[in-house]
């Protein structure tokens, strides 16, 4: 279970209930939304799907604590294409 939740601007606390609990900060920017979304869904939706995504590559207790959203291309170079295959119509 994901539950995601806005701090401030464009910043979010994403909780992952597995077999363990884990806690992350995850920070958008606008132009990363923009790029992926073309703004035809919601920021906690991206992040969502971004958090599917790295599950199903590796554990939620190896997702970083904090990190930029725009980070998991640098580990995942395929991450950008497969968001904007997901999320877009």
């Amino acid at each position: 279970m994901i539950t995601i939740n806005l701090i401030k601007d464009s910043n979010f606390e994403v909780t992952v209930k597995l077999k363990s609990t884990t806690q992350h900060k995850v920070h958008v920017s606008k132009d990363f939304y923009n790029l992926l979304t073309d703004g035809k869904v919601s920021y906690e939706y991206l992040i969502k799907a971004s958090f599917e995504f790295l599950l199903e590559r590796e554990s939620n207790n190896s997702i970083l604590s904090q990190f930029d959203l725009k980070l998991i291309s640098h580990y995942f170079p395929e991450y950008e294409k497969e968001m904007m295959r997901r999320l877009k119509p």
